[in-house]
């Protein structure tokens, strides 16, 4: 009578380790070297290329094909075209932001001697753990001109880092609430201490402009119009005397985003199959790199026109009608330390495989999309077709947790969608965990259903 029962068992103890392995190194060398959307869609774009993809403007309506469209360097999306748009798709969706610290747009100031960079927080954070850990300062300044020059500093081992300090514990007694002890407006980056001369006003600043003008050729008018991030300098490692976790920064979501380009790049069968990379999921997919914004049905719309469809409209919703989308998007691993918040039987464990979560959304479902139970099945019945390890998660109790991905924004056109991705240990934190098993399944859950679905 077992059978009956519906459970899930370790990844460990069924899954060669060296191919685990192999594939988790491709990963962490992403992962070192795209902390930002624009480094994500760069390398995204790399691949493409390099796999025989051509930008959507080169498209002439042939079957097969191999298109993509990067937007603003934030945002992208990119498809395998095996017959006419209107027979439907299969694609997965993921986003490329993930929680950080923004400089603000006048960002340098001076006091007691030391040159600070006022900061704004990006995402939903715990304000206390960016302080005290080494930062890197990633991003684009865009002269008057319209040059654009690109910043990095803090990520080679011979560059600064860069230091949000908090309050030594002996004159911080006080008893206070958290969101009351660590202020938004005090998370100062500090930039230096060395002035530029005995004369000048606010010398330590003008310092620290002198060396950004010698090294990048920027002044402090330039700094309104940038780009610049603060995310943590250290790198991803194997965590766990079994080298079984990977401590990294922006799991969340790039961790989608990687399996899901690499599964769309090796699969080799189905339906018209793709991906979407989207930016500003983490602040309500905002703004028009976000899965709000028209951009992916902008891409969606040409190909048709170049299939000659001129309706394009009409055939357009005639294709998402017919569209399966996979929200690929984290979510959270039960922390031993912390179980409390879970309910035991609907919460995700390390190393037990993908994660279904059929709605997401927090109290009374608010905000969400609900995979329908067709769907669903279909679904499983794929991955477990094709030996994928998958498990079922909510985030949290019902009146502890929540949370939204870009489901919803895709199911409103039209389209079936389901959310699935890894589980995640410390998710949102600077340095999140996650099993290589559930990196692994993601990965071949991703491809299974870009081909059978």
């Amino acid at each position: 009578m077992e059978e009956l029962k519906f459970q899930t068992k370790s990844g460990w103890l069924k899954l060669s380790t060296e191919e685990v392995d192999r594939f988790a190194s491709g990963y962490i060398k992403f992962i070192n070297n795209c902390k930002t959307e624009r480094q994500t869609v760069k390398f995204a774009e790399e691949i493409l290329k390099r796999e025989g993809f051509v930008d959507v403007s080169e498209y002439g309506g042939e079957v097969p094909a191999k298109v993509y469209m990067k937007f603003r360097d934030k945002a992208l999306v990119a498809m395998k075209i095996n017959s006419k748009l209107t027979g439907g798709m299969n694609l997965v969706a993921s986003h490329i932001d993930s929680p950080r610290i923004d400089l603000k747009p006048h960002p340098i100031i001076e006091d007691e001697g030391i040159a600070l960079a006022k900061t704004h927080y990006y995402g939903g954070i715990k304000k206390y753990h960016w302080f005290n850990i080494p930062l890197s300062i990633i991003g684009v300044v865009v002269k008057e001109d319209g040059v654009r020059i690109e910043i990095k500093l803090g990520e080679s081992e011979d560059d600064p880092v860069f230091v949000i300090s908090d309050l030594l514990p002996h004159l911080d007694r006080k008893d206070e609430k958290v969101s009351e002890k660590f202020k938004a407006e005090k998370m100062n980056l500090i930039l230096g201490s060395v002035p530029l001369n005995n004369e000048e006003k606010e010398a330590v600043k003008l310092n620290i402009l002198r060396l950004l003008n010698e090294k990048y050729g920027v002044k402090e008018e330039d700094l309104v119009s940038a780009d610049l991030y603060l995310v943590p300098a250290f790198k991803a490692r194997e965590v766990g005397l079994d080298k079984s976790f990977i401590g990294a920064y922006g799991h969340d979501d790039r961790i989608c985003a990687y399996t899901s380009l690499i599964a769309l790049i090796e699969a080799s069968s189905g339906k018209n199959m793709g991906i979407i990379l989207f930016d500003k999921e983490e602040i309500g997919s905002e703004g028009n790199t976000g899965a709000k914004s028209r951009f992916y049905m902008m891409f969606f719309r040409k190909i048709l026109k170049k299939q000659g469809f001129n309706d394009v409209e009409f055939y357009l919703d005639e294709a998402l009608e017919k569209t399966n989308v996979i929200s690929a998007d984290v979510n959270v691993a039960i922390n031993p330390s912390f179980k409390d918040v879970h309910d035991p039987a609907n919460a995700a464990r390390a190393g037990h495989g993908i994660v279904i979560t059929k709605y997401t959304g927090a109290r009374g479902k608010a905000g969400a999309s609900e995979a329908r139970a067709e769907l669903v099945a279909k679904v499983r019945a794929i991955l477990n077709e094709k030996g994928v390890l998958w498990q079922v998660g909510n985030l949290g109790k019902v009146d502890v947790g929540g949370g939204g991905t870009v489901a919803k924004f895709l199911a409103e056109k039209g389209a079936e969608v389901i959310d699935m991705g890894p589980g995640l240990i410390g998710m949102h934190s600077p340095y999140e965990l996650v099993s290589k098993v559930d990196l692994y399944e993601s990965y071949k859950a991703y491809k299974a259903l870009l081909e059978n679905l």
